[in-house]
């Protein structure tokens, strides 16, 4: 059965997101992160998003701009089979993308129990936070970036109750960003 899974850029204090969602200390690019983060596109899986986040992926990954800077990234990117998990949209337009606007738990549930490929969390941390809470997240990946911000936003803002979780590897870059993987 599929699993669940958190990939995220943070700061060394702890944001997954800057002041105003921004996110430009987490594009660090150096040959070796870029072959990693290549690799992970085209990891064949679905996509989880949280409006926020999917509306930032879909102006962008679609985009000749994307295919031209990051061509394998944006080529896994829309080739995958996307869920938006949101009340307040009415559609989605980007290529493989499902709107699903209630029930997000149960959803999530659902496609676990279903044969298919792992699901991936990115971004979206309302999503991280209630689903982390329900059980249903089964491992984190954290890319810590070098830099810290003073402010901006956590994963697991919301979560009702401690998540505990083991630490199964870890991998430093030259750019100095450190993956650690956990399960919960």
């Amino acid at each position: 059965m599929p699993k669940l899974h958190v990939f995220n850029q943070v700061t060394l204090d702890g944001y997954f997101a800057g002041p105003n969602g921004d996110l430009s200390w987490a594009h660090k690019q150096d040959p070796e992160w870029d072959e990693f983060v290549a690799g992970n596109a085209s990891g064949g899986g679905t996509l989880l998003f949280g409006r926020v986040t999917y509306e930032m992926m879909a102006a962008f990954w679609p985009t000749p701009e994307a295919a031209k800077a990051f061509p394998a990234v944006a080529e896994g990117m829309n080739k995958a089979q996307k869920v938006v998990f949101s009340r307040t949209l009415d559609k989605v337009s980007w290529k493989n993308t499902r709107l699903v606007k209630d029930g997000m738990a149960a959803e999530v549930r659902k496609m676990k129990s279903q044969p298919g490929k792992d699901m991936t969390i990115l971004g979206s941390g309302k999503i991280i936070s209630q689903l982390a809470s329900e059980g249903l997240i089964d491992e984190y990946s954290i890319v810590v970036n070098p830099i810290a911000l003073g402010k901006g936003r956590t994963m697991f803002e919301g979560v009702k109750a401690p998540v505990n979780l083991k630490r199964t590897s870890t991998r430093e870059f030259k750019n100095g960003n450190i993956l650690t993987v956990y399960s919960a």
